[in-house]
């Protein structure tokens, strides 16, 4: 289908192609549509930080194995394997008052992580990839209330594919920082939350992320194997580390409790998932190719320009065939390349200012163009499954 390669010159990072990159940046518009909604704020923070951050973060001790590293100016630097310290960064930039808090901050961070070559798969596994990251800094008091918020955000955005998912409770592993205390209450916490939200769960002993017990969601694709994507952990720890604070009501400074989540997980791997669910027929608003015009011969060519480029004036991704190839074989191929519709157009469709419409499953009919595009604008504007 076009939508991305991989090569032997970089092994696990995928090279995204326009196709790809259509269906990627619907995937993004429809995250910064309902995160908007949901009271977020959007960041970006940098690829590259020096080496005393990702000590001061515990990165350093529990994860450099899996970090890049490189020298500036003659001291060590990290790309960033996950965006966490960066939004840490973000929220000690200026003082914060317990008015302002929850503080809801959300990131598509560009990460990288070394893989073993072995562990490589597709876009399932990868060494470079989108997260669709967010951290959320609150009072202890706000805990359970964030947690139903977020597992209620991520369940939005499983509901709209359809897809079925189990939850687990990851506990704390070996190799972790922080007390007994700071762990039990962030397990109890989210524990509390869950029992709330009366949500079935796996217990998934000593699978926490390092800093703090997790929440993680499990995908069912299509071929019934489960994908970990979304998560939600709690942490304690580096607030504490960095040294974050807020005024409280009394006047007095109070550290704040952070959560780290991720809805899509690895954008990459979402759109991974996504493809085998949909096998390659996407829904409307996903598809990297939209409607695809192909006149049956070429005294039509100029029609089906026109038809063309009203589409695409409407905001609808169009592809024009103008080979000089039988209509059987074009109306083939676009269905091999999951086109949700094709317009085939002759002498009568241009003579009457109309379009002979066929969709992917088959079904035919000739409608006004302008009925058309206003039927498709307003699929694509409810992101209709």
């Amino acid at each position: 289908m076009n939508l991305f390669m991989l090569c032997d010159e970089g092994p696990g990072f995928p090279f995204f192609l326009p196709k790809g990159m259509a269906l990627k940046n619907a995937l993004i518009d429809y995250w910064r549509d309902i995160h908007y909604k949901a009271n977020y704020v959007e960041v970006s923070t940098p690829l590259i930080m020096n080496r005393h951050l990702w000590e001061t973060s515990g990165h350093w001790d529990h994860y450099k194995d899996n970090m890049y590293a490189t020298k500036i100016d003659g001291e060590d630097y990290c790309i960033k394997p996950m965006n966490c310290p960066g939004g840490v960064m973000v929220y000690r930039s200026q003082p914060h008052s317990y008015r302002e808090l929850p503080l809801r901050v959300g990131e598509l961070g560009l990460v990288h992580r070394h893989e073993l070559k072995g562990a490589l798969h597709g876009l399932f596994r990868v060494r470079c990839f989108t997260q669709d990251d967010a951290h959320i800094f609150m009072r202890p008091d706000q805990i359970t209330d964030e947690i139903i918020g977020v597992v209620g955000l991520i369940n939005q955005v499983y509901s709209k594919f359809g897809f079925d998912y189990f939850v687990e409770l990851s506990t704390r592993p070996e190799n972790s920082m922080g007390s007994d205390e700071d762990w039990e209450a962030a397990t109890n916490g989210l524990i509390k939350a869950l029992e709330k939200l009366n949500m079935p769960y796996i217990v998934n002993e000593g699978d926490g992320a390092f800093y703090g017990p997790k929440i993680d969601f499990h995908l069912e694709d299509s071929l019934g194997r489960t994908w970990q994507c979304g998560t939600i952990q709690l942490d304690m720890q580096m607030p504490e580390r960095f040294d974050l604070e807020y005024v409280g009501a009394d006047g007095e400074k109070h550290r704040p409790v952070m959560i780290h989540r991720v809805c899509f997980g690895s954008i990459e791997r979402f759109i991974g998932i996504l493809t085998e669910h949909y096998a390659g027929a996407f829904p409307l608003w996903l598809a990297p190719v939209q409607v695809k015009v192909m006149p049956i011969t070429d005294r039509t060519n100029n029609y089906a320009k026109h038809v063309a480029d009203r589409l695409e004036k409407a905001g609808l991704r169009v592809e024009t065939d103008l080979r000089n190839e039988k209509i059987g074989y074009k109306i083939r191929e676009a269905q091999s390349q999951k086109i949700p519709y094709m317009l085939v157009l002759g002498d009568k469709e241009a003579e009457n200012d109309t379009i002979s419409v066929r969709t992917l499953s088959g079904e035919q009919s000739v409608e006004a163009l302008p009925d058309f595009i206003a039927r498709l604008q307003a699929d694509v504007k409810s992101r209709k499954s």
